[in-house]
């Protein structure tokens, strides 16, 4: 039961980036195309599952024992940042037809904040199920991370359904472009705010 609502709480109530607002970058800049949201999310996804374990191991077997916790932001950017390339070579290597159809998006990971705040609020979060408040441990760790980039993909998804919409649409001049996908973005997170007495 914890991980059900560890996972309605991730991608529905608390939803990263109409809840939390992180990673509106890309939101609003690769959101043109269902396609390249897809892609985009998918990328964001996976960065998000293997980061989320490593820093995770990094915080707990090594900043933490040393007493460096506030080391924490620097240590997890360079892992965030090193995993991406490994991840990018490894790609490269083993199938190139996925690293050609992930192209520009798995740089463009190494900045997106949703990757790093996944990886802070782990660290730092803690959940209470009916009892006491508790850190969170590896499974469940993970199971907020895969979920929060669930939520991230099915923003993003959804976002380009609209926007892909819009183009068709008769829309005034003024609002063309960046001032209607912000006002779409507005409604969308309104939205989502109706999941919010959900857990």
């Amino acid at each position: 039961m914890e991980y059900i609502i560890i996972i309605i709480s991730a991608v529905f109530v608390n939803n990263i980036l109409l809840s939390q607002f992180l990673g509106i970058c890309p939101f609003l800049g690769v959101s043109n195309k269902v396609n390249t949201a897809v892609g985009m999310s998918g990328a964001v996804c996976f960065v998000i599952g293997v980061s989320t374990f490593f820093t995770y191991l990094l915080n707990k077997y090594l900043l933490v024992p040393l007493g460096i916790e506030f080391m924490q932001t620097v240590a997890f950017i360079v892992v965030i940042a090193a995993l991406v390339q490994m991840v990018e070579i490894i790609l490269k290597k083993i199938s190139p037809s996925l690293y050609q159809a992930l192209g520009i998006y798995l740089p463009l990971i190494t900045t997106n904040c949703a990757v790093l705040g996944v990886a802070l609020i782990v660290v730092t979060k803690e959940f209470s199920f009916g009892g006491e408040p508790h850190m969170m441990n590896l499974a469940e760790s993970m199971v907020y991370a895969v979920s929060t980039a669930l939520g991230y993909g099915l923003a993003m998804i959804l976002f380009a359904g609209m926007r892909e919409q819009l183009e068709l649409s008769d829309v005034p001049e003024s609002f063309k472009g960046i001032p209607i996908a912000l006002v779409t973005a507005g409604i969308l997170a309104t939205a989502f705010m109706g999941f919010s007495g959900l857990v």
